[in-house]
């Protein structure tokens, strides 16, 4: 099973994303780490990506996915997957993939960025809520809760083993 774990930056992916697959004995995987080193200065610049900067980056992640679906375990995948396009290429409406959004409104998401170190600037929030369209078929989970709160619902709901 792979388990992807979308929202905008600073909506908790990676955080919740972690616990999860510590909880469940899985894997963690963060589609930052997958992002070219332009792409990352393009971002730390206060520069929004466009879907030709990502084009390498979803492929490299779309073929993670599809060699994770033939593996036993539970894989997760912090990715902010802001599109339906984004998620399509991804595969997430794919037998095995399971989506879920971290939600939450765009002031508390603000407050966590101003907090952590990142090369997100808060700056891009704005840009990342104009792109972002919510899915239709997901876990759609409110990020007020707690990471271990969020941890135990996607257990139950997904019944992750």
């Amino acid at each position: 099973m792979v388990i992807l774990v979308m929202g905008v930056s600073g909506s908790g992916k990676s955080t919740v994303g972690r616990a999860l697959a510590r909880t469940v004995n899985g894997h963690f995987h963060d589609a930052d780490d997958y992002h070219s080193a332009a792409n990352v200065a393009k971002m730390r610049g206060g520069e929004p990506l466009t879907d030709e900067d990502r084009e390498a980056w979803l492929r490299a992640l779309r073929a993670s996915i599809d060699a994770w679906l033939l593996e036993d375990g539970t894989f997760v995948l912090a990715c902010s997957a802001l599109t339906a396009w984004i998620r399509d290429v991804l595969g997430a409406d794919r037998k095995g993939v399971r989506l879920v959004y971290l939600n939450g409104p765009k002031e508390l998401i603000a407050a966590r960025m101003r907090d952590r170190e990142h090369f997100m600037p808060a700056g891009l929030l704005d840009s990342q809520f104009a792109l972002l369209e919510p899915p239709e078929r997901a876990l759609d989970l409110d990020i007020s809760q707690t990471p271990e709160e969020l941890v135990t619902r996607i257990i139950s709901e997904l019944q992750v083993t």
